[in-house]
C-alpha cells in the first residue's frame, strides 16, 4: 500500500504518537464526561432477569481531548451483564442518542433470529426516542460480550462483557475472578477514521523497510535474493510491514477502559487460583496477552470448555474470549500485558495484593515482517497487479501447511495428496482483488506471525480441544467454499470478490450440517463470526476439534468448520474487524426450512 499525498493525513509526531498512549487517565465518573482515576474498576456489574440499557451521548477523556463517545448507563464501556444458564432474560435498551438509530448485538449467544439485533437483517434497529425488548432463553453458559451493530457506534464506545455462570460447577475450581476487557480508542470521529483507511490505508504504516534493512538482508541472503524479493513486494505494492490497517500510531489501547498510564488493578490474595476472563473488544486489533511470571491456564474459548492446556502467552483475536486460570504467589503486583500485533503500542493493567502497586512493564517485542510463505505465496501462489500475475516463492519460517483431508469411520484420514486452490470466477478481472493465495491446509499449530520462536510457550489452535465430542456427530452434507478477498490500496474487502451490498445470501436448509471452508487469499487476518450458529472447528484431518463463535483466518490459511444449520432466520457472517466489514466483507446468512 501506498500512503496518501495528502497534507492532511501526514503521520503523527512522535510526542503525539507517545501522548495517544495514554499519558492521560480514563474512568468512569458522571457529569457527562468519563475521566480520570486511576483505580477505576470493572464497569458496574447488572444481574438477575430484567435489565434497562440506555444507550446515549457522553464525552470521554483518554488522551487529555474530551471526545464524543456512546455510552450505556453513562458508562464507557458498557455495564457488565450477569446472567444465569436457563434463564430467561428480558433487556429494555432505550435509544437516547440525538437523531441516530442504534441497536445491540449478544456476541456468541444463541437465541432467534428476531433478538440478534442487526438492523436490516434482524430487526430496522432502534429509532431515536425508541425502546426495544430483548427476550431469550439462556442455552450456555461462559464468557461473551455485547456491543452496537449500528454503523461505528462499537468503536465509539458501546461495547460490554457478559457472564452466563452456569447450571453446573465448572470442570475447574477457582477462589475470585477479574473480566479483562481489551479494547481500541480513537480520538477520531470513527467515520472519519474510516474515510480516512478509504483514502489513505496505509497511513499507520509508519514502520517500512530502510537501505539499512536492505544492506542486512544482502548480507544475509545475497544481493539476488534480496533483489528477488524486494521486487515481489513492489510489484504487489505492498509491504511486509503492513500487519494491520490501525494500530497503535492512531489507537490507544485500553484495559477495562483504562490506558496503560490508567493502570487498572484486580486484587488477589498470594495462593489463590484466580479465573481470568478475557474479552477482545478490539474494533480491529488482536491482541498478544501474557502477564509475565506466571503461566496462563486456557481452561474456555469463546464460552465453551476446553481441555486444560498452560501457556506463557495467547493471541486473541477481534471478537474472541477466553477463560485462563492463574496462580499468583511470591510477588506482590504482575502486570497484565497485551501488546498488538504490529508491536506498535499495548494495553496494560496490573494484578496486585492491594491497589497502588505496579510491577515492571515489557518491552514490545521487534517489529515482526510478514514473508510470502506467511501468505500461502508459494510455488503457485500468485498475486494479481493490474492485469498481470506474479508468482510468489515460498519464504517461511513456519512449518508446512498440512492438507485439509476427508472422512473415515473414526471422523478423518488424511487425503493421499493435497488438494489445489480453486479461485471462484468471480474473482477473475475483479478490480476489487488484488491478491490471490494458494493455502492448503490450516496451519493450526503455528502461533502467528510475531510469536512463533519468541522463547515462551504460546497457545495455538491446535492447542484447543472442546471437553466434549462433536455435539452434532453427523458427518457435513455438504461443502461451501468461500475465499476472504480484498484490495489493498482500495480498501475494499469481501467474499469471493463480492462486497456485501452486492452478494446474494449463503442459503441453508434447517437442520443441514454444513462444512463452511475459509481461504484467505489476503495478508491480513481475518476473525470470521457466524451469528446465531456455533462454529465447531476441524482439525487437519477433518476432525472436530473445538467449538468457537469467531474463528480467527491468519493470512495464507485454509480452515473449515462444521456448522448445524438448527436457526432459522436470516444472520449475519463477516469479518469482525469494523472497518473490514462496513467495506464489505459480510454475506448473510438465510436457514430456512427445506422445500
Amino acid at each position: 500500500m501506498s500512503p496518501s499525498r495528502d497534507a492532511s493525513f501526514l503521520p503523527a509526531s512522535p510526542a503525539r504518537r507517545r501522548f495517544v498512549q495514554g499519558l492521560a487517565l480514563a474512568g468512569v465518573a458522571g457529569s457527562g464526561l468519563l475521566r480520570g482515576n486511576a483505580l477505576a474498576m470493572t464497569p458496574a456489574v447488572l444481574s438477575g432477569h430484567d435489565f434497562d440499557l440506555a444507550i446515549g451521548q457522553t464525552l470521554l477523556d483518554i488522551t487529555g481531548r474530551p471526545r464524543p463517545a456512546v455510552a450505556v448507563n453513562g458508562q464507557v464501556p458498557a455495564p457488565l451483564l450477569r446472567w444465569r444458564e436457563g434463564d430467561t432474560v428480558s433487556v429494555r435498551v432505550h435509544n437516547r442518542l440525538p437523531n441516530v438509530p442504534s441497536s445491540i448485538h449478544w456476541h456468541g449467544i444463541l437465541l432467534p433470529a428476531n433478538m440478534d439485533g442487526v438492523p436490516g437483517m434482524s430487526f430496522d434497529g432502534i429509532a431515536p426516542g425508541e425502546t426495544w425488548l430483548y427476550r431469550f432463553t439462556l442455552k450456555q453458559s461462559g464468557t461473551y460480550w455485547y456491543h452496537s451493530h449500528s454503523l461505528f457506534q462499537e468503536q465509539a464506545g458501546l461495547y460490554g462483557p457478559i457472564i452466563v455462570d452456569p447450571l453446573q460447577p465448572p470442570p475447574y475450581r477457582y477462589d475470585r475472578e477479574h473480566v479483562l476487557l481489551f479494547s481500541d480508542w480513537t480520538d477520531l470521529a470513527p467515520d472519519a477514521l474510516f474515510r480516512r483507511l478509504k483514502k489513505a490505508p496505509g497511513y499507520d504504516n509508519l514502520y517500512r523497510r530502510t537501505a539499512t534493512d536492505f544492506l542486512r538482508d544482502v548480507r544475509r541472503d545475497g544481493l539476488r535474493a534480496t533483489l528477488a524479493e524486494r521486487g515481489m513486494w513492489g510489484r504487489m505494492r505492498m509491504t511486509p510491514s503492513d500487519l494491520s490497517d490501525v494500530n497503535g500510531n492512531t489507537y490507544t489501547y485500553l484495559l477495562n477502559g483504562q490506558p496503560p498510564a490508567g493502570n487498572w488493578t484486580g486484587l488477589f490474595r498470594p495462593g489463590e487460583r484466580v479465573l481470568l476472563r478475557l474479552v477482545n473488544a478490539g474494533a480491529m486489533t488482536h491482541f498478544d496477552v501474557r502477564i509475565p511470571g506466571l503461566k496462563m491456564t486456557v481452561v474456555a474459548a469463546d464460552g465453551q470448555y476446553v481441555h486444560p492446556v498452560s501457556v506463557d502467552e495467547l493471541r486473541i483475536a477481534a471478537a474472541e474470549t477466553y477463560d485462563v486460570i492463574v496462580e499468583p504467589t511470591g510477588q506482590d503486583a504482575y502486570t497484565i500485558f497485551a501488546q498488538d500485533l504490529g508491536r506498535t503500542g499495548f494495553a496494560r493493567g496490573t494484578l496486585a495484593v492491594r491497589h497502588g502497586l505496579a510491577a515492571p512493564v515489557p518491552a514490545v517485542d521487534p517489529r515482526p515482517l510478514l514473508a510470502m510463505g506467511d501468505m500461502a505465496h508459494g510455488g503457485q501462489g500468485r498475486h494479481r497487479t493490474g492485469h498481470h500475475d506474479t508468482t510468489g516463492q515460498a519464504h517461511a519460517g513456519h512449518q508446512a501447511a498440512q492438507a485439509h483431508a476427508g472422512h473415515d469411520g473414526h471422523g478423518g484420514h488424511a487425503p493421499a495428496t493435497p488438494r489445489g486452490v480453486v479461485h471462484p470466477p468471480t474473482e477473475a478481472g475483479n478490480p476489487l482483488v488484488d491478491m490471490q493465495a494458494s493455502p492448503t491446509g490450516p496451519r493450526l499449530d503455528d502461533p502467528g506471525i510475531g510469536l512463533r520462536g519468541n522463547g515462551r510457550r504460546v497457545l495455538a489452535y491446535a492447542d484447543l480441544r472442546s471437553l466434549f465430542e462433536d455435539p452434532d456427530g453427523r458427518e457435513p452434507g455438504r461443502e461451501v467454499e468461500l475465499h476472504l478477498t480484498g484490495h489493498m490500496e482500495k480498501f475494499a474487502w469481501s467474499f469471493n470478490g463480492v462486497p456485501f451490498a452486492s452478494a446474494e445470501p449463503l442459503r441453508l436448509n434447517y437442520g443441514e450440517r454444513v462444512r463452511i471452508v475459509l481461504v484467505n487469499d489476503t495478508m491480513m487476518h481475518h476473525p470470521i463470526h457466524l451469528h446465531g450458529m456455533w462454529s465447531d472447528l476441524e482439525d487437519a484431518q477433518g476432525r472436530f476439534q473445538v467449538r468457537k463463535h469467531t474463528v480467527d483466518m491468519p493470512p495464507g490459511t485454509r480452515r473449515s468448520y462444521r456448522v448445524r444449520a438448527d436457526a432459522l432466520g436470516r444472520w449475519a457472517f463477516h469479518c469482525h474487524l469494523l472497518y473490514h466489514m462496513e467495506a464489505g466483507m459480510m454475506r448473510e446468512v438465510r436457514v430456512e426450512e427445506a422445500a
